[in-house]
């Protein structure tokens, strides 16, 4: 709608309104699914008056009909029942209200809801959120527990009783939120992120008893199977009984038939860890016991054995082959040297045998000249020259006559 409007000269309310009804009018009527969370059914009145809902957003619309369109459904639907409606959209100008007409109600039955989750389902699952790999183990013995639960329910009751008993130390932040009816998901969601946010929760439980699929559907909403991916706390779902499988199921890290299987899964039982313990310490014990028995046989086994009964033993023979050995050399160094005696013996002789004392010794003389030079022939003296004569026992002077 363009307008030619100011602050001089502005449209009074009712024409605003009008206009906006007009194009309103203008609109064609829709099909639209939601859930009855308000219903208002006056005796005698012609019109009918509900509040549809959308179930996964805080989001609602008026709607109106007709008593004979809502009667032809009125025993399959109530508040909390899943419509389809056949509307169209009506603008009520004295009060500015925007609501829908209804001309046809069609519930929504429980095999069209299933259908409907299983394309859900396929449909998440081809985007990996319920891959095995995305799942995040559990720790062995959270400190701090987030509980997600109805206020007062026997899920509750079950998970604090049941984990409490196996192991007394462990400590709950419970959110009590609505687990059915139009406010489950906001709530639920809302208490899932407030608990993934506490730093000290090591774990969370969302938890519900059993009931129909109808009940059931709001751990299946997509908008919690995907606060529930996004979560960086391990998520355990405990909803409903063994048969029931919500979304919320594939997409948690761990899933539990029942709230109290939940306790059993999340908590280590403090009597089975300490009959753990003391099986390991026995095993224990049994083993060093073991090793020690095998190691006493094998010292006894090696103080068996001779060189230990008598350590002096091989010092002793090797004693005596030391005797041997030293004798041995002792003898062949006898030899050796009696036979290098012997060989200086003969050599001496000989040398002396060939000395020139041995040969004065026989009355040889060596004449020299006054040089010291030795005379070797006659030409080699003059007459009446002065030599030295040298003989065994000592020397004297002669003189040449030629």
């Amino acid at each position: 709608m363009g307008l030619n409007t100011s602050a001089d000269t502005p449209l009074p309310v009712g024409e605003v309104s009008r206009l906006i009804g007009s194009w309103i009018d203008r609109l064609g009527a829709v099909w639209v699914e939601g859930q009855i969370t308000q219903l208002s059914r006056r005796p005698g009145a012609g019109v009918v008056f509900m509040t549809l809902r959308d179930p996964s957003h805080d989001i609602s619309v008026s709607v109106t009909c007709y008593r004979q369109v809502f009667d032809a459904v009125a025993d399959v639907v109530s508040e909390g029942a899943r419509v389809v409606v056949h509307a169209k959209p009506e603008w009520y100008a004295p009060r500015g209200q925007l609501s829908l007409r209804a001309a046809e109600i069609r519930p929504v039955g429980v095999g069209e809801l299933l259908a409907r989750l299983e394309q859900l389902k396929k449909a998440l699952a081809a985007e990996g959120l319920f891959a095995p790999a995305r799942k995040k183990p559990l720790p062995f013995l959270p400190q701090l527990i987030g509980l997600v639960c109805g206020r007062a329910s026997a899920a509750e009751r079950d998970v604090l009783e049941n984990a409490r008993h196996r192991w007394p130390a462990v400590r709950f932040e419970v959110r009590n939120v609505a687990v059915q009816g139009v406010h489950a998901v906001p709530q639920v969601v809302q208490a899932v992120k407030e608990l993934d946010g506490l730093a000290d929760v090591d774990v969370i439980i969302v938890a519900r008893g059993g009931g129909s699929v109808e009940d059931l559907l709001p751990f299946s909403d997509e908008q919690l199977v995907r606060a529930v991916a996004a979560c960086r706390t391990p998520v355990v779902s405990a909803i409903g009984h063994e048969p029931d499988n919500p979304l919320l199921d594939h997409v948690a890290d761990l899933r539990a038939s029942t709230p109290t299987d939940a306790a059993k899964k999340v908590v280590p039982d403090v009597g089975e860890e300490l009959e753990r313990v003391a099986h390991l310490g026995e095993r224990a014990r049994r083993c060093v016991e073991a090793f020690l028995e095998r190691e006493e046989r094998g010292l006894a086994h090696a103080l068996a054995r001779p060189c230990m009964e008598r350590p002096h033993r091989m010092v002793e023979e090797r004693e005596e082959q030391v005797t041997t050995y030293v004798d041995r050399a002792r003898r062949t160094l006898g030899h050796l040297l009696d036979r290098a005696e012997s060989e200086l013996t003969h050599t001496h002789a000989r040398v002396v045998a060939l000395s020139p004392a041995a040969t004065l010794q026989r009355g040889y003389a060596v004449l020299q000249k006054q040089g010291g030079s030795v005379v070797r022939g006659a030409d080699d003296v003059a007459d009446g020259e002065a030599l030295r004569a040298r003989v065994a026992e000592g020397e004297f002077s002669v003189r040449v006559d030629l």
